[in-house]
């Protein structure tokens, strides 16, 4: 038996080098590169108004002024308090006491020294907020009317500041214009200030203009493909003539057309000219090449060394169905594949027909080969993937110098998937929950039934601690069962293996199974995995930085009955740096039964 993989601790420590090389080396080459500065400034000013000050006070734009005299530094020090009283009230202190004394001139590097006082916080004591046009009275726009009054950013009694007034502004407006008012308009604003009283009295003046609805949809770019496909993907997001305007509904769109593989770039709005009762919306595309070839290398921890080779044939001549064919081999499996659908159809099904061929090595002298063939219809979409499809499978095994009789079975299966997440590359909370139900019958002579059920469930909840930055717990699990005789030759392909980095982590790809006499392990027919996660963003000179820190603990089992059911562990840290393209993972694990590290690396987020 194959000894799990176990990184070399050089590896690591050249690993956790590189990363913190990564890090050094800019940060402190832009320090080295910084001139000698003409003075020096010190700030004594309550937090966190010292740190506003030493980032945005002007003083600081000319220390590193080369050969500043002393007249010039006198006259910017006698500027520097009126300065300092607009930055101030930026954020809400209309009558602060600021002292700014400039010493040490006898020396090379002279002293600013700046001493405030901010004085009380003004706070908002009224808002008025006016609204013109078709949103003033319409019943339909009453949901709009009540988020523009209870999700105002600035309510009676909030500190009062300039970017929290302009960005409440932005926010009423955006009210407005997500939903049937893409014209409307801000008309006034006033923050009447009292210092006196340390209030800010607060107008705002709107105009909705008349509401607006989708009208027919026009393709710009189409050319390669029907453009009938194009409107049909529009229409599937819900931008339908005599539907109100939805600024999510045309985002929904850009990312259906996008998604589907046929255009690679979308954009999606209203025609500029259009009438309010019917815009015209147009779709600009870019279309993907009829035929698409692609290489790829790379590598896993799981995997070893990859190799991947993929055509994409958009529009099949005669049949006019997209094919994907795909050949992948890896340390220990091969797999060649071929995907055929058909374009969306009104209700966005397409009918789909695939079938995949793979040869896989287990514990180096247990081969498994397995074909399986499906044929049904699926539903893709940002939210929510349904299919149903009758699949056949077989395997062989072959296992020291013997030959198994091949399993072999048929059967009629339904796929649900739910993703309620915030994001669906780098989710910061919500959920998804995927089903899988089957139901078929073993080939052989005597043939058998058999039930098949899996459920995945991911969630993510924030957690914020009193004086703890924002972090958030992870929660995977996964379940399965297949019901049949103890002795139904349900195929592999059917039946569960546990491990890997997207499983059990601290354990080897499919390392977790039933275990065999002869010391390596087979798929069974229970599964049980389950992981909890605990991830904290890492912050620097206190802004939040794109990586994290990542502790987790997973375990997982799988048997043929439930008493055998013997979850093994894994533990470990890591780190996520969260890139355009989602999270790039490195986790070091250790498998409490087996013993031993592993490394863990995954890039992307998909569920």
């Amino acid at each position: 038996m194959n000894e799990p993989h176990r990184p070399h601790p050089w590896r690591l420590g050249l690993w956790w080098v590189l990363c913190w090389w990564a890090w050094w080396i800019p940060a402190h080459w832009v320090q080295a590169q910084e001139a000698p500065a003409s003075f020096e400034v010190t700030i004594d000013a309550p937090e966190p108004l010292d740190a506003f000050v030493a980032r945005h006070a002007e003083l600081q734009r000319f220390k590193s002024l080369p050969d500043l005299s002393r007249a010039e530094l006198e006259r910017l020090v006698a500027q520097a308090p009126q300065n300092l009283r607009d930055l101030l009230a930026t954020q809400g202190y209309f009558s602060p006491t600021v002292e700014v004394r400039l010493t040490g001139l006898d020396r090379s590097v002279p002293q600013v020294h700046i001493r405030i006082e901010p004085g009380p916080l003004t706070r908002v004591a009224l808002v008025q907020i006016t609204l013109e046009g078709d949103a003033k009275d319409q019943p339909e726009a009453a949901a709009q009317r009540e988020r523009l009054i209870g999700e105002w950013l600035l309510p009676v009694g909030q500190a009062f500041s300039q970017s929290a007034w302009s960005n409440a502004k932005s926010r009423a407006l955006r009210t407005l214009t997500e939903v049937r008012y893409p014209r409307a308009q801000l008309v006034n604003s006033l923050a009447d200030i009292v210092p006196e009283a340390n209030e800010a009295n607060l107008y705002l003046v709107l105009d909705s203009g008349p509401a607006h609805f989708f009208g027919d949809v026009t393709v710009e770019g189409a050319e390669r493909y029907d453009a009938e496909m194009a409107r049909r993907l529009v229409r599937l997001a819900g931008v339908r003539p005599g539907e109100p305007y939805d600024e999510a509904l045309l985002q929904a769109a850009q990312q259906r057309l996008t998604e589907s593989g046929y255009y690679p770039s979308a954009f999606v709005l209203l025609a500029p000219d259009g009438e309010p009762a019917q815009n015209t919306v147009v779709a600009r595309v870019r279309e993907a090449p009829l035929q698409k070839v692609v290489i790829g290398v790379g590598a896993s921890t799981d995997g070893g060394a990859r190799f991947t080779l993929e055509h994409t044939h958009h529009r099949l001549p005669g049949l006019g169905w997209r094919a994907l064919s795909r050949f992948q081999a890896e340390r220990d499996t091969s797999t060649l594949g071929l995907d055929l659908s058909t374009p969306v159809d009104d209700k966005g099904w397409r009918w789909l027909t695939a079938g995949e061929w793979k040869r896989q090595e287990d514990d180096g002298d247990r081969v498994t080969r397995s074909q399986q063939y499906r044929v049904g219809q699926g539903q893709d979409g940002t939210v929510l993937d349904r299919s149903y499809y009758l699949q056949f499978d077989r395997s062989r095994i072959r296992e020291q110098g013997m030959t198994m009789p091949a399993a072999t079975s048929v059967s009629a299966n339904y796929a649900w998937t739910r993703r309620a997440f915030d994001d669906l590359t780098a989710p910061q909370r919500g959920y998804g929950l995927a089903v899988e139900l089957g139901v078929g019958v073993t080939l052989r002579q005597d043939r058998k039934p058999y039930l098949r059920s899996r459920v995945r469930w991911l969630g993510y909840w924030p957690v914020e601690a009193a004086g703890e930055r924002a972090s958030r717990l992870a929660l995977r699990l996964e379940g399965g069962a297949i019901w049949a005789q103890q002795d139904a030759p349900v195929p592999v392909t059917q039946r569960f293996l546990a491990g890997g980095d997207q499983s059990v982590r601290g354990y080897a790809q499919r390392e977790i199974g039933v275990p065999l006499p002869t010391g390596g392990v087979e798929a069974g027919k229970l599964l049980t995995v389950a992981s909890l996660e605990w991830q904290r963003p890492l912050w620097r000179d206190g802004q939040k930085t794109p990586w994290e820190s990542v502790v987790f603990l997973d375990a997982g089992a799988v048997s043929d009955r439930r008493a055998d059911l013997k979850p093994k562990v894994g533990v470990g840290a890591g780190v996520r740096y969260n890139s355009p393209v989602g999270p790039l993972q490195a986790d070091l694990a250790y498998g409490v039964d087996s013993k031993r590290l592993r490394l863990h690396l995954n890039v992307g987020f998909t569920f």
